[in-house]
């Protein structure tokens, strides 16, 4: 397969990791799940699935790096997971928090991220 496709899909997965571990407790908090949970249970169990995140975050930026051979700058690679993280994080609020709503704001700045995205690509 393709090392930028390659790229692109554990780019994917690491993210989802990341923001299950970055936001998943609150998830759980807000559905009682983990309300009294003591703080270090809740650090201990997003650096638990952080190191899931890191499992294929690591491999994406090595198989991706022009300078191991594949086809991303640094400036690249850096730029399109910020964007991902974006996508992966709007797609997962919607789908977990109530009330979460996307406002012109926001999607003014994911066009502008977009933008980012498309500026470090050209030669």
């Amino acid at each position: 397969m393709n090392s930028a496709i390659v790229t692109l899909i554990l780019l994917v997965i690491s993210n989802v990791f990341m923001t299950f571990a970055w936001y998943g407790h609150l998830k759980l908090s807000s559905s009682g799940v983990s309300s009294n949970w003591p703080l270090y249970w809740v650090i201990l169990l997003s650096w638990g699935i952080a190191l899931l995140e890191y499992c294929f975050q690591v491999p994406a930026n090595r198989i991706g790096f022009e300078g191991n051979g594949g086809p991303f700058s640094l400036i690249q690679l850096k730029v399109m997971q910020e964007v991902i993280t974006l996508v992966v994080f709007v797609i997962f609020s919607l789908w977990a928090f109530e009330g979460f709503r996307l406002q012109w704001n926001h999607i003014l700045a994911f066009f502008f991220l977009v933008a980012a995205v498309y500026l470090v690509f050209m030669k």
